[in-house]
């Protein structure tokens, strides 16, 4: 059975592996693991001219499932909320989105595969 150490440092190779990737597309990282009372938001970045929340999502391997199926709806309120709570703070009065970036690793840890999704709450924020 894997320990809260390993996920932990599984989740931190993951953020890292996100946040190379959409620097690459352009995004300028504002935030790493902002929190409020709310919850974490694993990444806020800025692209053009929209603020971007960003979910990382890591698994080692896909036998038990991929991680796009751990955004739940209850984690995505949490992250809504936390979004909402950092545009206020920072006076943001522009578009903000909420993505995922889903990362799966093998068992040496290199990457099998990074799928970026935009706008995950459909909702407008």
């Amino acid at each position: 059975m894997r320990n809260k150490k390993f996920n932990a440092s599984v989740g931190q190779l993951g953020e890292r592996l996100a946040s190379e990737y959409l620097k690459k597309k352009g995004h300028k990282i504002l935030a790493q693991n902002y929190r409020t009372r709310y919850a974490e938001i694993d990444l806020v970045t800025k692209h053009k001219d929209v603020l971007v929340f960003v979910e990382v999502r890591t698994k080692v391997g896909e036998q038990f499932g991929a991680p796009e199926e751990t955004l739940n709806f209850r984690k995505l309120q949490k992250v809504k909320e936390n979004a909402a709570a950092y545009a206020t703070r920072i006076k943001w009065n522009k578009l903000y989105r909420i993505d995922a970036v889903c990362v799966v690793l093998g068992e040496n840890y290199q990457v099998l595969r990074l799928n970026h999704y935009e706008n995950i709450c459909q909702d407008p924020l």
